[in-house]
């Protein structure tokens, strides 16, 4: 059933966003309602990103991202217009999982492409002085309004970048580092992982927002989650 009576911009919280979609196999993450379609072929996968987009009928310009290969369709719903996610991204997620249900096809987090997000941190003394030369070397676009310092991929293909303030030179410490934002419920995982690879948690004050994690040498990584954070 597609949507044509329920078209509410309504913004929803972090938790009650995870909350309505985690048993649909799809999960918050930066923002977003992320999900992975496992399938055998490219074909296929073209056949269940049709599916995806005909489930959201007119909402799909406004709504949802796809990217096709051959072993997953991954799916992202955000609301373009709210930059946020909101209640129709939930209900259109609903649907989306049920279209591909009876395609015997399913929604899932983490399988055949890992759900996540990248994010790059720059730590800057003047970030207005900065900024202008990363949003020119990477040809990307504003994320939104000042104070909103963040710059994105207008493609919506590369990582998004933020700015850290300093208030006095780090200079032993790297002052660009990875934020990658993950599943709630993979986090721990995610953090078990990197230390049984070397790393080691650094700070952990404010988890299960972020923990810091440093790599043998000290350069740092944050393992980030929609927790803690409303």
């Amino acid at each position: 059933m597609m949507v044509n009576m329920v078209h509410t911009d309504e913004k929803l919280a972090r938790q009650a966003a995870s909350d309505a979609v985690t048993g649909l196999g799809w999960r918050h993450v930066l923002g977003t309602l992320m999900t992975s379609v496992p399938v055998p072929s490219l074909v296929n996968a073209a056949e269940a990103g049709a599916a995806a987009i005909a489930a959201c009928g007119s909402d799909a310009d406004g709504h949802l991202r796809l990217d096709l290969r051959g072993d997953a369709v991954q799916l992202v719903l955000r609301s373009t217009a709210a930059q946020a996610i909101t209640r129709l991204d939930v209900l259109l997620a609903e649907q989306i999982s049920a279209a591909l249900a009876d395609r015997g096809l399913r929604t899932v987090p983490g399988v055949a492409r890992r759900v996540q997000m990248l994010e790059i941190a720059l730590d800057a003394l003047d970030i207005w002085a900065i900024r202008p030369f990363w949003k020119a070397v990477m040809a990307y676009v504003d994320e939104g309004p000042p104070p909103n310092d963040g710059l994105m991929d207008p493609s919506g293909q590369g990582p998004t970048i933020w700015f850290q303030e300093m208030t006095e030179p780090r200079p032993q410490r790297n002052r660009i580092h990875f934020d990658v934002s993950v599943p709630h419920d993979e986090a721990l995982d995610r953090i078990r992982a990197t230390t049984d690879a070397g790393g080691v948690v650094v700070y952990d004050a404010e988890a299960p927002a972020f923990w810091v994690l440093a790599d043998p040498e000290g350069n740092e990584a944050c393992v980030t989650t929609w927790q803690g954070r409303d």
